[in-house]
């Protein structure tokens, strides 16, 4: 793998404390999880953190958070030096984000007997869409919808519970999860296609230097180009998501 060399001048510009604080989303269980072994978190964007920490010759320090809001506010109030995030102008105050790693999409989970067959069939009166709050696809659904009411929830777990339960018409989320959901158990299943492109990146606080947001944003594309990303897709057993395109 190319070495970026060591850039000693810019690690306090992420690590004023000494450590790089990497704040992880667990919410979206295709970039990271916790280990059933440690307990601890793990997956692309922690790979991606402890690569970049390793590149800097700073310790990494992993926070992590159950959802993807929470996760954006710790690096948007400076109490995280990175982040890793769909890419949305709903979160673009107080934050600066590479070009996407990664390419996810966004699908309609629905009861096997809905009549809905595809995606343009979901933004009407009276559906009911539920959605984990503050993710990527609340924010592009809040953004598109105009007819269906959308119902936030706390997580993509509750937003699957709430289809199951009859509380909803349709639940939003990633495609692998909503697969994954369909898998589990009969009663559900997924449309066909998308409704939107999840572009994964990783950002910064506005307020670090432009060298250090330019120094990011060379290593986000450095780990595409030498297929850092792509083998970490691969050693996480992570299908559907795909390498994004070079910024």
């Amino acid at each position: 793998m190319t070495q970026q060399p060591a850039s000693p001048d810019l690690a306090p510009a992420f690590a004023p404390g000494g450590a790089l604080r990497a704040s992880i989303n667990l919410g979206n269980p295709i970039l990271a999880h916790r280990d059933p072994a440690s307990g601890e978190p793990a997956g692309v964007s922690v790979d991606l953190a402890r690569e970049f920490g390793r590149r800097l010759g700073v310790p990494v320090e992993l926070m992590a958070f159950e959802r993807a809001a929470l996760s954006v506010d710790a690096v948007r109030a400076e109490r995280a030096d990175i982040g890793f995030f769909a890419v949305d102008p709903a979160r673009g105050e107080g934050l600066r984000f590479t070009a996407p790693y990664v390419l996810i999409e966004g699908a309609y989970l629905v009861p096997q007997a809905s009549p809905v067959s595809e995606n343009g069939q979901v933004d009407r009166e009276g559906t009911r869409i539920s959605v984990g709050a503050g993710s990527a696809y609340d924010l592009f659904l809040t953004r598109e919808i105009r007819e269906a009411e959308i119902v936030r929830l706390e997580g993509a777990t509750r937003a699957l519970a709430a289809l199951r339960a009859g509380e909803v018409e349709v639940a939003a989320g990633i495609r692998q999860l909503l697969e994954a959901e369909a898998a589990r158990a009969e009663g559900v299943r997924v449309l066909p296609g998308r409704f939107m492109v999840i572009r994964q990146a990783m950002g910064v606080p506005a307020g670090r230097e432009a060298a250090a947001q330019e120094l990011l944003a060379s290593f986000v594309e450095e780990m595409k180009a030498v297929g850092f990303v792509a083998d970490a897709l691969k050693r996480h057993g992570v299908e559907g998501a795909i390498v994004a395109p070079a910024g």
